[in-house]
């Protein structure tokens, strides 16, 4: 079954905005070099920007959830989208570390409404029967603005352009935020009325729900806190931060095509399947990074994590979409706070590594965590369903 078309035109309107907090939010990784040459400090030091923006993205993750609940997904989407026009913009003139870090963590903080927002309007107005497949449509989407900002930045990194890398995404949300995202209607939800604390005991009260935002805390370090160094890693090999973008690059190239066959094989396998499998592959891919940090070790690192992406990222989000589905607002704002809070924290614990040249510890770190998560994810999930 296909996502029914009337809500094609809202849809496209979701996914417009997913893709400019995902591009805003790809933009740095290619740029930590450079940017640490410019203002004169530590790859470690700048790589405290990065850290803080995945931090902030996610710890405000619960707070947009509860708010869009109570003043409307609609309205929470347009409101962040135009307010980060501000920290945005400080992050392109920033004229020292301190304020970079600051602009960077509050721009997370705002785009932290909106992936949860729409995963959420989704939530709440497509059929479970085809939810999986508007997901993955949505995961594409961030897939193309991953790879258009990996590449975008590394060649802005090349030419001394960071700062308008940090500028354009901002000047877009603001225009998508005034102009367009008035047209889409807000949806009607169940869980409005109930109180903060309500919800959240809800949520606490299934065992379910709680290992589902476990398994997504996991994944954000795995995969999008790891994914940071693989940019930084051709660049100590004398790679140019273009080349390294192009190559990263192909991490949402992948994500768009594993994302196809995602959609083909979802309706024939178990979601255990796809997560055992979506684990396999972010495996292959650490590993692939491990052996050689060259063109073809990072590329093949690039290609396996968005296959692991693709397929492991889309189980848990559709899982996370029914598993509460009395507070579906709370429940989404917490997996994506954990799934951040996660990548935060990775890209903060991997720091040293990479100011130390041990990108091969740092990746081998990377696939020995995928392994176990995919394997008790996937058996979890099937367990889950025999419920």
């Amino acid at each position: 079954m296909e996502v029914p078309a009337e809500l094609g035109g809202r849809l496209r309107l979701l996914r417009a905005a997913a893709f400019l907090s995902t591009f805003d939010r790809f933009t740095i990784a290619p740029m930590l070099v450079t940017i640490a040459a410019d203002l004169d400090v530590s790859l470690a030091e700048v790589a405290v920007a990065a850290s803080t923006y995945f931090l902030l993205y996610g710890l405000m993750q619960p707070v947009w959830g509860m708010l869009s609940d109570r003043i409307g997904r609609v309205t929470v989407i347009r409101l962040t989208l135009v307010a980060v026009l501000v920290p945005g913009l400080l992050s392109a003139f920033a004229p020292n570390l301190a304020t970079l870090i600051v602009g960077r963590a509050l721009a997370g903080g705002l785009f932290a409404a909106i992936i949860p927002a729409s995963l959420v309007y989704i939530g709440d107005t497509v059929p479970i029967s085809t939810r999986q497949k508007a997901l993955a449509d949505q995961l594409a989407t961030s897939a193309v603005a991953t790879a258009l900002a990996t590449v975008t930045a590394g060649i802005a990194a090349y030419l001394d352009l960071w700062r308008l890398a940090f500028a354009a995404p901002v000047l877009a949300s603001a225009t998508l935020g005034l102009l367009f995202i008035r047209r889409l209607p807000e949806p009607e939800h169940g869980d409005g009325d109930a109180g903060i604390l309500a919800r959240l005991v809800t949520v606490f009260r299934k065992p379910w729900a709680l290992l589902v935002v476990l398994f997504a805390l996991i994944e954000g370090g795995v995969i999008l806190g790891f994914l940071t160094y693989l940019a930084p890693a051709l660049e100590n090999q004398g790679f140019s931060s273009a080349a390294s973008g192009l190559a990263v690059g192909l991490y949402g190239v992948a994500t768009l095509v594993w994302t196809r066959i995602l959609k083909r094989v979802s309706d024939r396998v178990g979601a255990h399947v796809l997560l055992i499998m979506g684990g396999a592959l972010l495996v292959a891919g650490y590993a692939a990074g491990a052996l050689e940090q060259n063109l073809i070790g990072i590329s093949l690192a690039a290609v396996f994590v968005g296959g692991g992406f693709a397929f492991m990222h889309s189980t848990l989000q559709t899982w996370a979409t029914e598993v509460v589905p009395e507070a579906r607002a709370t429940m989404i704002s917490l997996f994506a706070a954990a799934l951040f809070t996660g990548s935060g924290l990775a890209t903060s614990a991997a720091a040293p590594l990479a100011q130390d040249d041990l990108f091969s510890l740092l990746f081998t770190i990377a696939a020995l965590i995928a392994l176990p998560l995919g394997l008790i994810a996937g058996f979890s999930r099937r367990r889950y369903g025999r419920k």
